[in-house]
């Protein structure tokens, strides 16, 4: 049985890739099937007899050309069409009795079907079906209501109908197909934009732990070097803070790490992500490694998303580590979160030389700050204050911006 199906699908596969071998083969069996109907004689002493006439030369050359121009029925099926139904009506008027030609018709009818429109398979389908049923209600030798005479009609109805449903279905399973390769190829995409924004996040997560925390040990191991000789108190003091920040940098990287290693869905986090809710910690930080740093809140104790939160923090970390890094050895830093409606502001302010500003857009500090407040459908605005110094202001939705939101 496997066998079997295994050859029928091979077979069927070879038509496929020969139509016309299939056309040669399929006017070779209408052409038999004429040829036998052409000997029966539907009005014998008992009905219908097979042998009991023999059809003429006329009829059998009819025959064998209706049934060559259906081997191009494929490359030309609107003049087949036209050329079948017109030798039929010939051998309707001139056969006595005619032979069965207007089958090559029905074939024709059937394939122009498949392969146009439905408007244009009613036009041409029942000009044809009237023409031939016409032609054998007229011409014929029996009376115009004989069952041959509807039989006709019957049958080259019967063939429009089943083309215009296997185009109907053709062109359904090529909908669906196309909807497959359509929704396989959005797949496709979204996970290929997935991965690239989980590698920004995960890029700009990095940076902001490691260059906040990079930025002190530096800070700190300078002091150190400077005040070893004469204050080494100061010098383990600062020493120690150099130990702190490498600590919480190895734990912040071990973290990422591990969730980037694990296989299937990360598990939740022990501890919560930074947020303003230890913006003083972080203040301290940078207090510590001689930096001069002022806080001002006025956010009325609101609680932010977890996104929101997260953003704010990473902006002031990144802005505060900006100016340890470019503003000098005697810039101070103003923070102010300040909440305006249904919107927070969180602004960084320093009074470093304008020469030593990060330029506007660049390095990926600032653009990971863009990234961030863009993917929550918020507003950043940075550059050199008037009279000196650099400016970082955001402007952040209380509530962070959905995927569905757009």
């Amino acid at each position: 049985m496997t066998s079997l199906a295994t050859g029928f699908a091979r077979t069927q596969r070879w038509l496929r890739a020969h139509p016309l071998a299939f056309d040669g083969a399929l006017a070779v069996v209408v052409l038999v099937c004429m040829l036998v109907g052409s000997f029966a004689d539907p009005n014998g002493r008992h009905g219908p007899e097979f042998g009991g006439r023999t059809p003429e030369l006329r009829s059998v050359v009819l025959v064998v050309l209706v049934a060559g121009a259906l081997v191009f029925r494929r490359r030309n099926p609107m003049a087949v069409l036209v050329f079948t139904p017109a030798v039929s009506v010939v051998e309707l008027v001139a056969g006595e009795p005619p032979a069965p030609i207007a089958m090559s018709a029905a074939v024709a009818l059937y394939t122009v079907a498949s392969r146009t429109d439905r408007s244009t398979t009613w036009r041409v389908g029942l000009l044809t079906m009237g023409v031939l049923t016409a032609a054998a209600m007229v011409f014929g030798s029996t009376p115009w209501y004989t069952q041959e005479n509807l039989g006709i009609f019957a049958w080259t109805g019967m063939a429009a109908a089943a083309g215009d449903a296997v185009r109907s279905r053709r062109a359904f399973v090529d909908a669906i197909r196309e909807r497959a390769e359509r929704a396989e190829r959005t797949r496709e995409e979204e996970a290929r934009r997935r991965v690239a924004e989980e590698r920004l996040r995960i890029a700009r997560d990095l940076h902001d732990v490691v260059a906040h925390h990079i930025a002190l040990v530096n800070v700190q191991a300078g002091v150190a070097a400077h005040v070893m000789d004469r204050r080494p108190d100061q010098a383990k003091e600062a020493l120690a803070h150099v130990r702190e920040a490498s600590r919480s940098a190895l734990n912040e990287l071990r973290a990422t790490v591990g969730l980037l290693r694990q296989s299937g869905d990360p598990e939740a986090p022990t501890e919560p992500a930074p947020g303003l809710d230890v913006l003083d910690e972080l203040v301290t930080t940078f207090r510590q490694a001689g930096l001069p740093v002022e806080v001002a809140r006025a956010d009325d104790g609101v609680r932010l998303s977890a996104a929101v939160d997260l953003a704010a923090y990473r902006i002031i970390q990144e802005a505060l580590t900006n100016v340890q890094k470019h503003a000098g050895t005697h810039a101070k830093a103003e923070v102010s979160v300040v909440r305006v409606g249904p919107t927070m502001e969180v602004t960084v302010l320093d009074n470093g030389a304008e020469a030593d500003g990060p330029a506007d857009g660049g390095g990926h500090g600032l653009l990971g700050m863009r990234e961030r407040v863009g993917a929550l459908g918020g507003r950043l605005t940075v550059g050199p204050r008037y009279g000196g110094g650099f400016r970082v202001q955001a402007i952040l939705p209380l509530k962070a911006r959905t995927a569905e939101d757009g």
